[in-house]
C-alpha cells in the first residue's frame, strides 16, 4: 500500500489536514484538494485548489490516485440548518462529482467522511444529506463496482478544530467568557475522539478487509456533556 497516491478532499480542514498528516507520515504520495490552501502542506504533498462543484477540478485532481479520501463537505450543522441548498449541492452533488471522476480515473476505493449523526434525528441537513451520500455510494458500487469505506465519525476535539466545533467552542466560552452556554439539560452521551487518533484509524481503513463497509469512528468511553462541562 505504501507509496499509492491517495487524494484528500477537504484537506485543509480539521480531519482532512490530519488524515492527510497521517497518510504522508506513513509514505503514500498525498495529493490535496480544497477551496483555500491547507496551511498545513508539507513539502511533498500535491496541492490542487478548486471547486468541488466543478467536475474538471475533481478530474484533475483525481488523476493517477489508487484512493480517495473524499472529506470535503458543508459540516456546520448550523449552516446546514439555515442554508439547506448550499448543503445540498456541496455534499450530494459534490459527492457525485467525486464519484464519477472516481470511476473515469478507476480509482481503487473511496474512503467517505460520514457521521454517527445517521444514526439519530439530530443533525438537520447535515445529516440528511450524509445518509443520501451513503446511499448513493453503495449503489455506485452495485453499478459501476467502486469499491467503498464509509467513515461514520463520532464527536472529535483536538488541533486545527473549526470554531463551530463542540470542544472548542465550549473551552473558548471558557476562557473568554468565563461561562458556558449550551442547549439541552446535559443528559446527552458523547463518545470523544481526539482527531489524530480518528486520522490514524481512517487510514488504517485502506486495508483490504475494510473494503465496502461501514466503520464507527469514535472513542472508547462514554461521558455526559453535563460531566465534560463540569470538567472544563
Amino acid at each position: 500500500m505504501k507509496n499509492k497516491r491517495v487524494l484528500v478532499t477537504g484537506s485543509s480542514g480539521f480531519i482532512g489536514s490530519h488524515v492527510a498528516d497521517a497518510l504522508d507520515e506513513q509514505g503514500y504520495q498525498v495529493v490535496l484538494f480544497d477551496a483555500v490552501p491547507s496551511k498545513y502542506k508539507t513539502e511533498s504533498q500535491k496541492e490542487y485548489i478548486g471547486d468541488i462543484l466543478n467536475p474538471d477540478d475533481i478530474v484533475k485532481a483525481i488523476k493517477d490516485c489508487q484512493y480517495v479520501f473524499h472529506f470535503a463537505a458543508q459540516a456546520d450543522i448550523g449552516s446546514s440548518s439555515n442554508d439547506p441548498t448550499k448543503t445540498i449541492h456541496n455534499n450530494i452533488i459534490g459527492t457525485q462529482n467525486v464519484l464519477e471522476a472516481a470511476i473515469k480515473h478507476k480509482v481503487n476505493r473511496l474512503l467517505f467522511a460520514s457521521t454517527i449523526y445517521v444514526y439519530s434525528e439530530l443533525g438537520s441537513f447535515y445529516r440528511v444529506s450524509k445518509q443520501a451520500c451513503e446511499k448513493i455510494i453503495e449503489e455506485y458500487e452495485k453499478e459501476f463496482n467502486l469499491n467503498y469505506t464509509i467513515l461514520r465519525f463520532g464527536s472529535l476535539y483536538g488541533p486545527r478544530a473549526n470554531e463551530f466545533n463542540g470542544i472548542r467552542d465550549f473551552l473558548t466560552q471558557a476562557l473568554k467568557n468565563k461561562k458556558v452556554v449550551r442547549r439541552g439539560d446535559g443528559e446527552e452521551i458523547r463518545e470523544y475522539i481526539h482527531v489524530k487518533d480518528a486520522a490514524q484509524l481512517s487510514v488504517n481503513a485502506l486495508d483490504e478487509k475494510y473494503k465496502n463497509t461501514h466503520i464507527i469512528i469514535t472513542g472508547n468511553q462514554q461521558i455526559k456533556v453535563k460531566d465534560l462541562l463540569t470538567m472544563i
